[in-house]
């Protein structure tokens, strides 16, 4: 069974509408405030909505539910870190990003440091979102290409124009209130799903548990000791506070939400309760995989790797319309991520280097370069989604590894600049260099499990950063920002 006119349709009708809507908003776009800041006047309730589709992807609906086919729930365990990640940020990081007017999270860094670092914060962020976003964006060929049978690049091609258009046009609002409805969508799309596979599956909730529990499919906690496996409580949940840390504090993707909100108490709000939507999200798509194991029953080979079980199953057992439904929610997943990258690289772009040199630019021009720079990052994610088609295993492992690697860097810097005084931007610049060596040498020559990354890169940067600083010392320590 595959999809029929009526699942085109509703997946037709969804892109239309979606495009449509986030072009409402390109009135209202005159100043760089209201392009990237959405004049910072976005309700709580609407900022957590878009920081949950902003860490949403493709590969969130895809991959998990494949994790938990292939293994069981101890990936809950990381989210549980998540939640104590946002805790950290709202007593330590965001007072700091509310003491003035910041655009991005790498003004802070200038502030506290110096402008050097500003470039090299906001560079490397520049690097590995990108890197990182290609290959969600490649994500989303593996479900296009099996639902419309199209070619992956021109299913990559299709949702980087669509999503484009209204980047482009209506900045951070569009991006913002697209979010709303495209989470709305999704989670109402997995629900669904959940229930029909639970269906289809013969006996029901009763076959599933029975199955599932017999191969260990139900397993939440972890707490043995050992290092190297990835999904431990202690790496879930000291590996996830980390990694939570680092890309909802430092990572200008979601800073920017957090930022566009009315005050720093309604910022505080939206991250923590988006925290208790991703647990419940995360809860969800890991029962999908259960279910599908109960269904299908055979390894995950048998499809050519689990990121194609879901999509599959989508396919070729649903009823029509709910296939079109269920596409419709991971292309709306796709598309709310891709858009949020595509805002904050353009952000980081404008604001952090090139108005650096040019600061004399009216309003006007400044949103003029704005959207060009948002179609610079558009063509470019497309070139690097093209180049990641040959990617083997778990693409969100892929994509969670390739942030890690920056993550701990970042974060140990702005640690620094936010818990110490005598740090300075010299050793600052030193610990940045080693921690990010440290974590490309764990990536690519070691067996530490991709939990790691951050908490290891966090501590070397922190450390390194501290010592040579004492070193350089001579050179005067701005006061904490």
């Amino acid at each position: 069974m595959g999809l029929d006119k009526l699942d085109l349709g509703i997946i037709a009708l969804y892109l239309a509408g979606i495009t449509l809507f986030g072009l409402r908003f390109r009135k209202r776009q005159r100043t760089l405030r209201d392009y990237f800041l959405a004049d910072r006047n976005v309700p709580w309730w609407a900022i957590a909505l878009s920081i949950v589709a902003a860490e949403t992807s493709t590969l969130t609906i895809i991959s998990i539910p494949g994790l938990a086919y292939d293994t069981n729930l101890t990936f809950l365990q990381v989210v549980f870190g998540y939640l104590v990640g946002r805790v950290i940020i709202s007593f330590i990081l965001l007072p700091h990003y509310f003491r003035g007017e910041l655009y991005t999270a790498y003004e802070l860094i200038e502030r506290r440091f110096g402008r050097k670092l500003r470039s090299l914060t906001a560079g490397l962020f520049l690097l590995t979102r990108a890197a990182a976003e290609g290959v969600r964006v490649y994500a989303v060929s593996i479900v296009v290409a099996i639902a419309l049978g199209t070619g992956e690049i021109a299913s990559i091609a299709i949702i980087t124009a669509l999503t484009l258009i209204y980047t482009f046009e209506g900045g951070l609002a569009a991006v913002i209130w697209t979010d709303v409805v495209q989470t709305f969508i999704y989670v109402g799309g997995t629900l669904v799903g959940l229930f029909t596979v639970l269906h289809v599956v013969p006996g029901g909730w009763s076959t599933v548990h029975t199955m599932a529990e017999s191969a260990g499919k139900l397993r939440i906690f972890d707490f043995s000791p050992d290092f190297w496996k990835p999904y431990t409580f202690w790496a879930g949940l000291i590996g996830g506070a980390f990694l939570t840390t680092a890309s909802h504090g430092t990572d200008q993707l979601i800073v920017q939400r957090l930022l566009a909100a009315r005050t720093q108490r309604q910022s505080v709000t939206a991250l923590l309760s988006s925290g208790l939507a991703i647990l419940f999200q995360f809860a969800l798509f890991l029962l999908v995989g259960v279910m599908l194991f109960a269904f299908y029953h055979v390894p995950s080979a048998t499809f050519g790797k689990a990121d194609r079980i879901y999509p599959t199953f989508i396919v070729s057992q649903m009823p029509h319309g709910i296939s079109g439904l269920l596409i419709a929610a991971i292309l709306a997943a796709a598309m709310s991520n891709l858009s949020a990258a595509l805002n904050s690289l353009s952000s980081t772009t404008i604001i952090d280097f090139y108005l650096q040199h040019r600061p004399q630019l009216d309003e006007r021009r400044r949103v003029q370069l704005s959207r060009l720079a948002t179609l610079f990052w558009a063509l470019l994610l497309f070139g690097l989604a093209v180049l990641s088609l040959h990617k083997v295993g778990r693409v969100i492992e892929v994509g969670l590894q390739i942030a890690s690697v920056a993550y701990g860097a970042l974060l140990g810097v702005f640690l620094l600049g936010v818990l110490t005084r005598r740090a300075n931007q010299n050793g600052a610049m030193v610990g940045m260099l080693c921690g990010f060596l440290i974590e490309l040498y764990i990536w690519l020559g070691t067996r530490v499990p991709w939990t790691w990354y951050v908490a290891i890169g966090t501590i070397v940067t922190f450390v390194v950063g501290y010592a040579t600083s004492i070193v350089f010392e001579k050179n005067s320590p701005r006061q904490p920002a």
